[in-house]
């Protein structure tokens, strides 16, 4: 039987404007050179990706029952991903400030917060036929942990621009066998991979954007990986991408540089979309009828 994912975490409706510079912190105007609507969340770029490679995915999130929550799980469920949805007191949503060349300010508009634990018999019962879990940073996977844990399969976690201090992401750091980041806002990668190694981790990776990845196995041995060179359209979900084409790899039994590259790849389909992934396109963006 195919090795299954489990995913608990945010999956959001956002705004996206294109701007030529990011904005300064002084009052101004500027037009924006573009702006759509698109399905937005780190675990829903995961599950999208991994949903694309052919693999069983279950994402479990939350939304409200509003519009921008109809237009979330409809747009998933139309790309073929298998969503649990948990009832959020609000919608993920999320006003992103992005300039071609990647850099990005994202505005979060609302984020709901743990549920009570209504859903935790079907929610324990997936994690537990799921072969590996996925826990992102958010209210509701930070509860989720303990009962992770108790399942004994292998958790990984994407801790995104961790500067290597912040608090919020110390459990999840604490329960990871594969973690995951990118180097926004840490001094040294390579030795934060070093330190997750240490700490009990198996595998460690770093995203560097232009620069492709780092990352350090469970004997202390770095290998790098470089980006596949491509048209960047839209950066956003790219670190997912990757995160899940690495994932991927790692379930057919490749080793560690053949997933990087398989990451690499993934990443780089997503870049050339307007969208968390290619599947959404025909179905959110209306150039394309």
């Amino acid at each position: 039987m195919t090795a299954s994912v489990f995913i608990a975490g945010p999956a959001s409706w956002n705004t996206i404007v294109v701007l030529d510079r990011l904005p300064e912190p002084v009052p101004h105007m500027q037009f924006a050179e573009d702006s759509w609507e698109t399905v937005g969340g780190t675990s829903a770029g995961k599950a999208l990706t991994l949903t694309a490679l052919g693999r069983s995915t279950h994402l479990h999130a939350l939304s409200a029952s509003d519009e921008p929550g109809r237009k979330v799980r409809d747009a998933l469920a139309r790309a073929g991903v298998d969503g649990f949805w948990g009832a959020g007191d609000v919608t993920e949503r999320h006003l992103n400030l992005m300039t071609r060349a990647g850099g990005r300010v994202s505005l979060y508009l609302s984020s709901p917060g743990a549920t009570d634990g209504a859903d935790d018999t079907a929610l324990i019962a997936a994690m537990t036929r799921a072969d590996v879990l996925v826990l992102d940073l958010a209210a509701e996977p930070l509860r989720l942990i303990p009962a992770a844990q108790s399942t004994g399969k292998p958790l990984w976690v994407d801790v995104h621009d961790y500067d290597g201090t912040a608090d919020f992401h110390r459990p999840f750091l604490d329960a990871a066998d594969a973690v995951f980041c990118n180097a926004d806002r840490l001094p040294d990668p390579v030795d934060f991979l070093h330190a997750r190694i240490a700490a009990g981790s198996s595998l460690a990776v770093c995203t560097l954007g232009a620069e492709g990845a780092v990352a350090v196995d469970s004997e202390h041995v770095v290998h790098r990986v470089a980006a596949v060179p491509v048209e960047v359209v839209d950066t956003n979900g790219a670190g997912d991408a990757f995160f899940a084409g690495v994932l991927d790899a790692r379930l057919t039994g490749a080793d560690l540089d053949t997933a990087l590259r398989a990451g690499a790849r993934a990443a780089s389909t997503v870049l050339g979309t307007r969208h968390l992934h290619p599947a959404l396109d025909p179905l959110l963006d209306p150039r394309d009828g």
